[in-house]
């Protein structure tokens, strides 16, 4: 009976200490999922927190948004303004450039019409120093007249329109240089042409860029028996610049800045004429093409006068 007991007892304690066991590694695996919760709470709340911020920052770029579009709206409001303004501006210089072209050269053209009928008219009763007065009268009526063409070619630059077209630049030198110089038949001028690539751009404007250049060319190299005039396009120079170089007087580089603004010249008009007004005009419109125009040379030894059309030739 003794043993029964001694084994029922050993039996009772060993399912206790199995039970104990399996209590001890609920409350283990408990503690371990109370650890997670605690964990997955912690991960929950900085999500929340996470998300707070994300919500205040969303807030923030809110406003910046509509700080940004309150900007956006001033200034297109300011380029509308701009735009208007600008409306009136050309209308205004319209009627300016009406103005010049009309009501000035009436009187330009009675000076120079009474000066010629006088001299026609009554010679002679003017005596030598009359005569030569006279004919400054007209030169100067001439040169006044074509001062207000060059100014009404400038005006008029910033509100043509532009063509977008291939120009081939060598056939236009070419072109250019043949009309001018069949103006001065007696010279000896020679034209070179180095090969230039095609541009792009308006030919129209182009052209009056060709003219303004060679003519100057032509017009300070007379004092040479020979006239030497190379157009070309030189790769190394600006990404690729066109030029207009000549053997002429030259000028000084110490005013190589005054070139290209409106009635700056570097030489007297008693020397050369001109009104100042044509390398104006060739900056405006190298300008309008997205390039830049400049010049380099040195007394009596000649001039070269680069341009760039959109950083280069089309090629």
């Amino acid at each position: 009976m003794t043993t029964i007991s001694e084994r029922g007892l050993q039996e009772r304690m060993e399912a206790l200490e199995q039970t104990y066991q399996a209590t001890l590694n609920i409350l283990e695996d408990i503690e371990h999922e109370r650890a997670k919760s605690l964990d997955t709470q912690r991960a929950l709340l900085n999500m929340l927190e996470d998300i707070d911020d994300d919500k205040a920052k969303a807030v923030d770029a809110q406003r910046a948004l509509l700080n940004m579009l309150e900007d956006i709206e001033e200034e297109r409001i300011e380029v509308e303004r701009a735009r208007v303004a600008l409306i009136v501006a050309n209308k205004e210089l319209e009627g300016f450039s009406y103005s010049v072209s009309h009501d000035l050269r009436a009187p330009l053209r009675a000076v120079s019409g009474f000066s010629q009928a006088l001299m026609e008219d009554e010679p002679d009763r003017l005596s030598d120093e009359g005569k030569r007065y006279l004919m400054l009268i007209q030169e100067n009526a001439h040169r006044m007249g074509r001062l207000i063409d060059d100014l009404l070619a400038f005006s008029r630059l910033s509100r043509q329109q532009m063509l977008d077209q291939e120009v081939d630049m060598d056939e236009l030198a070419k072109s250019v240089f043949d009309e001018l110089r069949n103006l001065e038949p007696s010279r000896k001028i020679e034209l070179s042409l180095s090969g230039s690539p095609i541009a792009r751009g308006d030919a129209a404007m182009l052209r009056q860029v060709m003219v303004n250049l060679i003519s100057n060319a032509i017009k300070f190299t007379r004092p040479k028996e020979v006239a030497k005039i190379e157009f070309g396009f030189d790769p190394g120079v600006e990404g690729g610049a066109y030029y207009v170089k000549d053997n002429g007087v030259g000028f000084d580089m110490r005013y190589a800045n005054k070139l290209f603004g409106v009635f700056q010249r570097l030489h007297s008009p008693k020397d050369f004429e001109g009104t100042g007004v044509g390398l104006a005009l060739v900056s405006r419109i190298i300008g309008r093409h997205g390039g830049k125009a400049w010049a380099v040379g040195e007394v009596g030894k000649g001039a070269m006068f680069y341009f760039t059309i959109n950083n280069g030739g089309a090629g």
